[in-house]
Order: structure tokens, then C-alpha cells, then sequence
């Protein structure tokens, strides 16, 4: 089952010669799953100041991909965007379900595309609460709450408690994260245990605090705008949801 990427990339700071060389790349963000697409969506994002630079097809038991890359966050979709201002700085928008046996793919041709050297990695996700390890009751964890894995050579500071043993993440998001730890690429990863499978305002905004971190405090857009989209997101998902009898 294979995972094409189609870049767009023009020549330019960003890709230094031959559409085949791996460009340069300061800043990646990958914003996994239909929460956090939404997220960046709404405090990041911006059409004036982002354009799309690439886009995922792929076919598995859950995920069935077009051509078309004018779709919102609501879509199972996984788009590439570049920082106008700064062509360096790349973030992936991944609202689809990339099985296990496509993994590899999508991260040798993602991260084939790009320069290691100065490279670090910020990464997104969401998981059911239910699958925290904890002594206590889940029943009485304040959800959705924050958690934090990083790279041993990720030296900033993190924005949230570090996840604890003998807790684990997966998927996607898991396979970002050990690819990055084995070719020593500072990243770090914010897991957001909710309760909520759909999109969900309180799990968006649970990912608030990383808009103060070092690599996304520069890119946040007018917050009273995004809370202005993060609601038209969200009653467009709603209503693409009704079912009808």
C-alpha cells in the first residue's frame, strides 16, 4: 500500500537546487489527528502567511485520499504548508489515519525531503484518556491534560508535565518521535488525553499553553480571530455530522 507525497516546492531559500536535494529545514510541526489539525488551524495557520507545499495520498482500511488540497481540518486529509516569511519553517496538517505497515513510508519520504542538520521537530496528538496508566482513577483526572515525550537531544524547556512510566504513545506520532531519537534530531511530543473522539473546543484549546513555547510563539496569529475560526470549524463539522432519517 503505498504513501505518495506530491511536493510543490519551487526554487527558492527552502529548497537550494534540484527539486531531488533535500531542502532546508528549521522548524517542522506535525499536527496529527483531527484535534490538532484544528488547533493549528485556528491559532497558526493563516492562507496570507502559509501556502501548501505538499500533500499525502494514501488508501487503507480508514483513510481514502484525493487530489484535491482545498480541504479544512475536518477532512482526512494530511497537507505540508510553508511559512511565506520564512520558507525554512514547515508544518504538516495530518487529519488521516496512516496505518502501521505505511509508517515507514511517510517518514523516509518526509524526512528524505529534508536537511537533518538544524532541524527540530515539534509534534501534536491526541489519545483517548482512558489509555493513561495511572494509580488513581481516570474517572478523576482533570481532561483533557497535557503530556510531554522528547528526544534526548531536545535541551528547551517543555510546556507540560513529562508523560510517565510505564505509559507509551503510538502510531503515528510514536513513529515521528523514534525516528527523530534515532537520527538525533532535537523534537518533542504534546500527547492530549481527552475524553472526546470528535472535535471538541475543550481538547483544542488544551493545547493553549504550547502557544507561549519557543517554536510556536513567532507564528501565532490574532487569538480573537482564532477563536472566530475555531468556531465556524466547528459548526461546519457539526453539521456535516447531522445524520438524517
Amino acid at each position: 500500500r503505498e504513501v505518495d507525497i506530491v511536493w510543490t516546492l519551487k526554487s527558492g531559500a527552502a529548497t537550494e537546487g534540484s527539486a531531488d536535494q533535500p531542502f532546508v529545514c528549521s522548524k517542522f510541526i506535525v499536527a496529527i489527528g483531527r484535534n490538532a489539525a484544528a488547533f493549528v488551524s485556528s491559532f497558526i495557520l493563516d492562507s496570507v502567511c502559509w501556502e501548501v507545499v505538499g500533500v499525502v495520498k494514501l488508501w487503507n482500511e480508514w483513510c481514502r485520499t484525493s487530489s484535491t488540497t482545498n480541504v479544512i481540518p475536518t477532512d482526512s486529509f494530511c497537507l505540508f504548508y510553508r511559512l511565506i516569511s520564512d520558507p525554512t519553517v514547515l508544518l504538516c496538517q495530518c487529519s488521516c489515519y496512516v496505518a502501521e505497515d505505511q509508517q515507514f513510508q511517510w517518514l523516509e519520504k518526509v524526512f528524505g525531503r529534508m536537511r537533518k542538520e538544524g532541524l527540530q521537530v515539534t509534534i501534536l496528538s491526541t489519545c483517548p484518556v482512558a489509555d493513561y496508566k495511572t494509580q488513581e482513577s481516570t474517572l478523576t483526572l482533570p481532561s483533557p491534560f497535557l503530556k510531554a515525550l522528547k528526544t534526548k537531544e531536545f535541551k528547551e524547556q517543555v510546556c507540560c508535565p513529562l508523560l510517565e512510566q510505564p505509559n507509551i504513545v503510538r502510531d503515528l506520532p510514536a513513529a515521528v518521535l523514534s525516528y527523530c531519537q534515532v537520527w538525533q534530531i532535537p523534537a518533542v511530543l504534546y500527547q492530549c488525553y481527552t475524553d472526546v473522539i470528535k472535535l471538541d473546543t475543550v481538547t483544542i484549546e488544551a493545547f493553549k499553553p504550547l502557544l507561549s513555547s519557543k517554536i510556536l510563539k513567532s507564528l501565532v496569529k490574532d487569538v480573537s480571530e482564532s477563536t472566530k475560526l475555531l468556531k465556524k470549524l466547528l459548526t461546519t463539522n457539526e453539521t456535516h455530522s447531522n445524520i438524517y432519517i
